[in-house]
């Protein structure tokens, strides 16, 4: 059984998504606020976590901060909270995705079952060498990428950008992040960098570069592989 920690401090929400997760087989414990959920987390080690960022007692990027410390498991972030910046204040301290209320119960639980896909197929990949997709195949250890049976050259800087949303496939990846990772810390606000080295990443790798199927971007917030 899939275990789900639900952190909000609204009862109706907590009772709504409770019935409705107990009603799909999932295992549902709850805390009202930031420390509750912390100890919960440790004794009941969930497989997901819905997290509201406004709890009475700290700010849910406290909480997401806190659970990385030690864990990997994944994140969803319910609040109501619409700004660009404060998703990616969650998203950079590790949440792996972000929804807004409200929200639609079916469009909820998809994204749980997508943070549950995630987590077994990484489970099953951890330590592989090889991203094949439909069109192109991405060769880790070798850093080769092959398109239609034939090499596709890559800079080095294209390289690491590549390499880093391929080995989370699924998870939106932050600008702030890519470009710290990247080109390091002074370049952090160089959002045209990115946006020129995935339209080149695009051309080389999609069939069609202008709707891309597989480099994804999350607008304002960062961008993500879908294999």
């Amino acid at each position: 059984m899939t275990r789900v920690l639900v952190v909000e401090d609204d009862p109706q929400l907590v009772r709504a998504l409770v019935i409705n997760l107990q009603a799909r087989r999932y295992g549902v414990d709850a805390a009202p606020d930031g420390a509750t959920a912390l100890r919960l987390a440790a004794a009941r080690q969930p497989d997901v976590v819905m997290l509201d960022l406004g709890l009475p007692d700290m700010d849910g990027v406290e909480v997401i901060k806190g659970l990385r410390g030690w864990t990997r498991v994944p994140i969803l972030v319910l609040s109501a909270r619409r700004g660009s910046d404060e998703k990616v204040a969650a998203l950079d301290a590790g949440a792996d995705d972000y929804v807004t209320k409200p929200f639609s119960m079916d469009e909820l639980l998809a994204r749980l079952r997508a943070a549950v896909r995630r987590t077994e197929e990484t489970s099953l990949t951890t330590g592989t060498t090889l991203v094949e997709t439909a069109d192109f195949t991405i060769d880790l250890l070798a850093k080769r990428a092959v398109r239609n049976g034939r090499d596709v050259r890559l800079t080095p800087t294209e390289w690491h950008l590549l390499e880093i949303l391929v080995t989370s496939p699924g998870r939106l990846i932050t600008q702030t992040y890519l470009l710290q990772e990247v080109w390091g810390v002074s370049q952090s606000n160089k959002t045209n960098y990115l946006r020129v080295y995935m339209a080149q990443l695009r051309r080389k790798l999609e069939a069609e570069p202008a709707h891309p199927r597989y480099l994804i971007t999350e607008p304002g917030m960062g961008y993500r592989f879908e294999g």
